[in-house]
């Protein structure tokens, strides 16, 4: 199989899943009992594993199996979930996140995720956190070395409690075969944990490991004296299972007994009359090796493939109506419809000028097609900034409990579009914004309490957009920005002198904490502290054409809010004059137009304002402001008005003469005009002539 050709859809699938698996996790810490979630997580799991088998990526095959074989039990009702079990499954998606980003990168996707199997393991086993059961089965009292000597000798009796020896003899009821294994390794080795893990790894490749004594726990931390007893479930010969053990080097000796009916039934008597005294086993063995009877060894050969058809099905219907597009092509297209629509325009120009009534006609209905086709293409490239959004619950879950806080994550408006180029972008310096927020805006649980809040802070995440911009906020209900305290450690690292930031407004005091290398964190820690974050953000969104604000209220809370351009090629505007100037208003941030009489215009404070709808607004001179050198609306009896809207503050623009609605191109300036107050770009006429276009967001304050 050709795995290059399936790899950006294995890419792309696995991120799914991985965040899909992400939040369930997220809501089942808040419903424990929701076994609907579970099921959800399995069948994510499940289908992960099916496909990186099939493009042989081993690891996280195994590694998704264990979580699989977790999440087994726990929708079956046979585990309950623990904060050890979340705290593990989360260990568990972080490797794989990382192991699909090595694939992203060009690696292999390898990873060593022995730890964390083991972990996995362990709670299957019901030995997870119990170092002194461990300890029980590792050694006698009365010896330290002993009962591990008793392990790797002897019958298995002792090794096999109630249940799992009735997990063993289902198991050999449905034609799989179990042995007792007792490895010995050199006394001479250096690294005896290391050779056991070796052995653990060879036998995984031919079945389960069902037992073993001591835990593997604590072979692992070496916690163990040269020899080691497994009990293993497998459909392989002894002899290719003691080949595999002794392929391991610095083994002395490897023994491969198959286990009886017999042996098992000695074993269960044993183990029942251990619980009749009181020693009883727990629930989770029960359940973990029911799955292994029920289920072949995940190492079979044949195991992964088997898994792979399962998901074909469940997605077949979707994956006929999808398919996915290199974004190249996309850019390719929009820019050649923006040269089309241009042309569409001096065509409908000239079709008014020589006035054929078949060439207007047919212009005319070019014009519907291209309408429709601007649609569709715009659209192409927009996609919901929740595909960003959704991997920050699990962030600040992770970042709070590191810093002993309980925060709450509130996201609104995760269903606006933003341009696909921009989506990819705005993840790292939200990551810097949710972080700074729960690190330095929300308070510790005692400070929220004394202050009179509630022990858990919120942080609000929004979306929305506003004219041809999206904006996005993060704002906190924590202890807000101490103007004195940012001011004192400015003043002390050389950005500002005193004398300035005695004249800055607190908005302007705010913005130093974007300075190349301010913190205001006394500690260093891997959270914040290190001059690094807020100057990634703002330098970030000023890349991406837009800006970054900060207003606070000390003992409130904070508002960080980001001003993104939209970035597409086309958009509807209002065409207006000004003298022998034509200038572009974005549709979507004009409420309506006016006529304005001198007399209605007031001055208040020196600004001219205007009465509207029962209130008193701005009234802006754009020929002033452009500095027009054929027009002044101020000498005008009357003057055409454009309201815009910016959220919930409204301003009027005064201007010469209303052109028109018109389907207009966006151009950039270039880089060398990307700082041209009020101008978002640019856009050419169907006569050939260039018009600005108005940042209405910039005007209104």
């Amino acid at each position: 199989m050709d795995t290059n050709q399936y790899l950006s859809m294995f890419i792309d699938e696995s991120r799914e899943h991985l965040q899909a698996m992400n939040d369930n996790m997220l809501a089942l810490e808040s419903a424990p009992d929701d076994i609907g979630i579970v099921q959800n997580m399995f069948r994510s799991a499940h289908t992960l594993k099916g496909m990186s088998a099939t493009m042989g990526f081993e690891d996280i095959a195994s590694l998704t199996h264990e979580m699989e074989n977790v999440l087994d039990l726990v929708r079956n009702g046979k585990l309950k979930v623990e904060d050890y079990t979340f705290e593990t499954i989360f260990q568990s998606l972080d490797a794989l996140e990382a192991m699909v980003s090595d694939i992203v990168d060009g690696g292999t996707g390898k990873s060593d995720v022995s730890s964390i199997v083991t972990d996995l393991k362990a709670i299957v086993n019901g030995t997870y956190g119990k170092a002194g059961n461990r300890a029980a089965d590792a050694t006698d009292p009365s010896d330290g070395t002993q009962g591990a000597s008793a392990a790797a000798g002897g019958t298995v009796q002792g090794l096999l409690d109630e249940y799992q020896s009735s997990v063993l003899q289902q198991s050999l009821e449905s034609g799989h075969r179990a042995y007792r294994i007792s490895v010995a390794i050199r006394k001479d080795c250096v690294l005896k944990a290391v050779r056991a893990y070796m052995v653990f790894d060879a036998l995984g490749r031919l079945g389960e490991v069902i037992k073993s004594a001591p835990s593997t726990e604590d072979i692992e931390a070496d916690r163990f004296d040269y020899e080691f007893t497994i009990i293993f479930l497998s459909a392989s010969e002894g002899a290719a299972i003691e080949a595999a053990i002794n392929g391991v080097s610095e083994i002395e000796r490897a023994t491969v007994e198959p286990i009886t009916s017999e042996d098992i039934a000695s074993a269960a008597s044993s183990a029942a009359a251990e619980a009749a005294a009181g020693a009883a086993a727990p629930a989770a063995p029960a359940s973990a090796q029911a799955q292994a009877a029920t289920t072949p060894p995940s190492a079979s050969p044949a195991a992964p493939k088997a898994s792979a058809p399962a998901p074909a099905k469940a997605s077949g219907a979707a994956a006929t109506r999808t398919i996915r597009v290199d974004i190249e092509k996309l850019d390719t297209l929009m820019n050649l419809f923006s040269e089309m629509l241009i042309d569409r325009v001096r065509l409908e120009s000239l079709a008014g000028e020589i006035k054929r009534a078949d060439l207007i006609e047919t212009v005319e209905h070019m014009g519907r097609v291209s309408s429709d086709l601007q649609g569709v293409v715009m659209k192409l490239r927009m996609m919901p900034v929740e595909s960003v959004f959704n991997r920050f619950p699990r962030m600040v879950r992770d970042v709070a409990k590191s810093l002993g806080k309980k925060v709450d994550l509130v996201i609104t408006g995760a269903d606006t579009e933003l341009d696909r180029t921009v989506v990819d972008e705005i993840g790292d310096p939200l990551v810097h914004l949710l972080r700074n927020s729960v690190d330095h805006g929300i308070e510790s649980i005692e400070e929220r309490l004394k202050a009179g809040k509630s022990e858990t802070g919120t942080v609000h995440l929004r979306a929305f957009h506003s004219g041809n911009h999206v904006f996005i906020e993060a704002e906190d209900d924590g202890k807000g920005i101490n103007r004195d305290v940012v001011l004192k450690r400015a003043v002390k690292n050389g950005i500002v002198t005193k004398e300035q930031g005695d004249a800055m407004s607190d908005e302007a005091v705010y913005m130093l904490l974007f300075a190349s290398g301010f913190s205001t964190a006394d500690v260093i820690s891997d959270i914040s502290g290190r001059g690094v974050g807020l100057d990634v953000v703002k330098s970030k969104i000023e890349s991406l054409g837009g800006r970054v604000s900060v207003t606070s209220t000390l003992g409130k809370g904070s508002k960080f809010s980001i001003q993104l351009p939209l970035t597409l090629s086309i958009i509807m505007a209002m065409m207006v004059k000004l003298g022998g100037e034509k200038y572009a208003i974005p549709l979507s941030s004009i409420v309506e137009t006016m006529i304005l009489r001198k007399e209605d215009i007031r001055n208040v404070h020196g600004n001219r304002m205007f009465d509207y709808r029962s209130s008193v607004v701005p009234l802006v001179s754009l020929s002033k402001l452009f500095d027009v050198p054929d027009y002044s609306d101020e000498g005008e009896d009357e003057t055409e008005v454009v309201i815009v809207r910016k959220g919930d503050r409204i301003a009027g623009l005064a201007v010469d003469e209303l052109i028109g609605q018109q389907e207009i191109v966006l151009k950039a300036l270039g880089k060398y005009l990307n700082r041209v107050f009020a101008v978002s770009g640019a856009t050419i006429l169907g006569d050939g002539q260039v018009a600005l276009i108005l940042d209405t967001n910039a005007l209104i304050k």
